[in-house]
């Protein structure tokens, strides 16, 4: 579907202004369609507050709704609690086993010196009656510090339990579209992975496209409508400077950044048909990588840079293809359905998610590379864009509904689903790297 909707023609509206902008948008609202049979019962204790003043983040709530989230856990009510241990020499297993649950939480928000707090936390297993871990999480006293904090804690928690790192701790990039005709505004949005505190990077009055962060977390490339011509920006987070990368004759589109983030694969068209380029990001020499009269787009670059795939209907109908970085003969990976497009990379290299067209329409899927098997993980009919957790335990992926764009997440197992929405329509998502 989207290997469609980029070559789709269309006239084109120059941008009236690419805007740098603070302001927060409208958060995303949550809601799980299915979490896994036999989540795990803990008990998170309210944190106690050492602090002497009021705080701006309920550290307990943002640890339990991360946790909940997930749809692994299950957090034990306030009200059911029989016991509140403010350290753990208080605790008491008996108290625990008794409204059964398998794990409990229990810390405190302290002062740090020089600034800021520091989120202590203990993690305890009920039926061992045993510590598994404890840790000082420090924030500083920038807004949004300590909730970030509390985020850490429950992904310390959630890879201690199940063994898989959690990305509570992240954010995701997106795009919103708001309004009709003349009126329609299109912003690049940058969020916490819960939807919170949303912040728009871009604002236009034309089409965003396809955002790619940077290894290192601190850019995005993305594609905008600019005099007649599709643009491939780089965009700085933190100064809001926005440098033009490409803009080359025809289409300019589909960035991914490689691992060390000096270079950025594209799709380009100004030779003729659309065809996979590297570009440096310092001074955007091109290096071409595919020559065919086929249309080849939506490039990913691998984990561990040695290979691209990319997106091509050499074969007649869209499918997945893999060429080594360096360029080369490509081979095709995806064969399961009527066609597979829009690849990206699990953060490990072993799997890659795509969206695949059936009778059924365009779902998400994940294909292993060593089985070359796909699992079929959304519902349809109208999915699309899916970006992969940096743990490889989940996915986000765009989704039309009948009142417009949303966008969803789904466990790689398929097991775990949520909805994200909010006023107007969301699509294009990307999930961040970790924070380094």
């Amino acid at each position: 579907m989207m290997f469609k909707r980029l070559f789709v023609s269309r006239p084109v509206i120059a941008v009236l202004g690419l805007l740098l902008a603070t302001a927060s948008h409208a958060d995303l609202r949550i809601r799980i369609d299915g979490g896994a049979v036999g989540a795990k019962p803990i008990a998170i204790v309210p944190f106690v507050n050492n602090t002497g003043s009021q705080l701006d983040t309920d550290v307990t709530k943002v640890i339990g709704d991360d946790l909940q989230r997930s749809g692994l856990f299950e957090p034990l009510p306030e009200d059911a609690m029989i016991a509140r241990p403010a350290g753990p020499g208080d605790v008491k297993f008996q108290n625990w086993r008794a409204v059964e649950v398998d794990h409990l939480v229990i810390g405190s928000v302290n002062v740090r010196p020089g600034g800021g707090h520091v989120v202590r936390f203990h993690l305890f297993d009920v039926y061992k009656a045993e510590q598994l871990i404890a840790f000082d999480v420090p924030t500083d006293s920038r807004s949004g510090g300590l909730r970030s904090a509390a985020h850490r804690v429950a992904d310390y928690i959630y890879e201690e339990v199940t063994g898989i790192p959690g990305v509570f701790d992240t954010q995701i990039a997106y795009v919103t579209v708001e309004g009709k005709g003349p009126s329609r505004q299109f912003r690049l949005v940058v969020a916490d992975a819960d939807g919170y505190a949303p912040k728009t990077v871009v604002n236009s009055s034309e089409p965003l496209l396809s955002p790619a962060w940077s290894p290192d977390f601190r850019k995005l490339a993305y594609v905008a409508f600019e005099d007649g011509l599709t643009s491939i920006y780089v965009h700085e987070l933190a100064t809001g400077q926005a440098q033009k990368l490409v803009s080359k004759r025809g289409h300019n589109g589909a960035p991914s950044w490689s691992p060390d983030g000096r270079e950025i694969v594209a799709s380009l068209s100004h030779q003729g048909s659309a065809d996979i380029y590297r570009v440096n990001v310092a001074n955007g020499k091109l290096t071409r990588l595919t020559d065919s009269s086929a249309i080849d787009t939506e490039p990913d670059w691998s984990p561990d840079g040695s290979d691209i795939l990319f997106t091509s209907d050499r074969g007649g109908k869209p499918q997945i293809y893999i060429i080594p970085a360096s360029g080369g003969r490509a081979t095709r990976v995806s064969f399961e359905g009527k066609s597979n497009s829009r690849g990206r990379y699990s953060a490990d290299g072993k799997q890659i998610a795509l969206v695949n067209y059936d009778d059924q329409g365009y779902r998400i899927g994940v294909l292993d590379l060593d089985s070359r098997q796909t699992n079929i993980l959304s519902r349809g009919p109208l999915d699309e864009s899916p970006s992969f957790a940096p743990n490889g335990a989940v996915l986000i992926y765009a989704r039309q509904t009948a009142n417009g764009g949303e966008l969803a997440t789904v466990t790689s197992d398929g097991r775990v689903r949520q909805r994200l929405s909010q006023t107007g329509s969301v699509r294009e998502p990307a999930w961040s790297p970790y924070l380094k």
